[in-house]
């Protein structure tokens, strides 16, 4: 396993995850204030944002001055239904609640989770078919609507949730090379891609004309990026310098010590 001092790089951004980081702080709205006392200027967020209302949720956005930088798709179930058939309509409603939590907050950024194969479905090639008609269907049904709203729509394979229909980096992309729309975008989380396919170095520099959004947290522990694993974060962070790369990290690990799991953000320039 690799392990090195993260050395100072900049210029990059980091954001908080606000489902991940800070456990020891209940709520999310709380959360920003602890986010913007460890050094973050940005925040994200899984489908908990949902379990507030945005008057609170924008309250401890303006109050902190942070960014929110990302958030997923609001569904019924965790996992989302847009690649699941069938549920096109339900879709539809749910991506105009995400709309009004992305326009109240100023998020840029949607990550629209595709769901899951069906208990007891057989998944065969046809299966998979009919489940990527359905994304591709509903992403650029979201597409459309988000252009004039300026939202990119971010999809990421997942290695952690059984029977995920988004399970690879090549698989996503490859959904991205058919559509070829410039407001869907890959959100490569490192961590995921190391779990399954490996060299998440290279991932970066395979990807990277499709990369929306970053994620990052070690593996296999799920850890800071600082700490002992496969991935050479110092190695990643110099190469997405090296590309030119703009956009956001995401900080979507689980912290080892609140007291000391931002130490390693101190060592770069937030400006």
């Amino acid at each position: 396993m690799e392990t090195s001092t993260i050395e100072k790089i900049k210029p990059l951004k980091f954001s908080a995850s606000l489902s991940f980081l800070f456990p020891e702080v209940l709520g999310i709205p709380k959360r920003y204030a602890a986010a913007k006392a460890s050094g973050f200027q940005g925040v994200e967020c899984t489908t908990h944002i949902y379990d507030y209302a945005l008057p609170e949720l924008i309250a401890a956005q303006e109050s902190t001055k942070l960014k929110q930088v990302q958030m997923n798709f609001f569904c019924g179930q965790n996992n989302g239904i847009a690649a699941v058939p069938k549920r096109n309509e339900e879709f539809k409603q749910c991506l105009e609640l995400s709309i009004q939590y992305c326009n109240a907050l100023k998020c840029k950024r949607l990550h629209i989770m595709a769901g899951k194969y069906p208990e007891g479905v057989e998944i065969t090639e046809e299966t998979k078919s009919t489940f990527t008609e359905t994304f591709i269907e509903n992403l650029t049904y979201a597409s459309q609507r988000l252009e004039s709203e300026r939202i990119m729509i971010l999809i990421e394979p997942l290695s952690n949730v059984e029977n995920y229909f988004l399970t690879s980096t090549s698989q996503a992309v490859a959904i991205l090379k058919k559509m070829n729309l410039p407001n869907v975008k890959l959100q490569l989380d490192l961590y995921h891609h190391q779990k399954t396919d490996g060299n998440a170095i290279q991932a970066v520099i395979d990807y990277f004309p499709f990369i929306g959004h970053i994620q990052i947290a070690q593996f296999p522990d799920r850890n800071e990026p600082d700490s002992p694993g496969d991935i050479n974060y110092p190695e990643v962070f110099r190469l997405l310098v090296h590309l030119g790369y703009t956009g956001w990290i995401g900080c979507e690990y689980i912290p080892k010590d609140p007291q000391t799991s931002y130490n390693w953000l101190q060592q770069y320039l937030f400006r």
